[in-house]
């Protein structure tokens, strides 16, 4: 964490930084997605959506987060 309270992370290759005590769902939302249409990974290892409300982000963390498009 930095001195203004904001954590670095890394988001499909691209640094960021965020709020600190900022959770995942929060995050999601922040760059501008539907959490109920994306697939998220932190640290190379895959999040239950089920935990997006509460998984904090934290200074230091890697996701790579894929949304899904609708068509036909």
């Amino acid at each position: 964490m930095s001195l203004d309270g904001s954590a670095g992370v890394i988001i499909n290759g691209e640094h960021r930084r965020v709020a600190s005590r900022t959770s995942l769902a929060e995050l999601i939302a922040e760059i501008g997605l539907d959490p109920l249409r994306v697939a998220v990974e932190r640290n190379l290892e895959i999040v239950p959506r089920s935990t997006f409300d509460t998984l904090i982000v934290e200074d230091g963390d890697d996701y790579e987060i894929v949304h899904f498009v609708g068509g036909g």
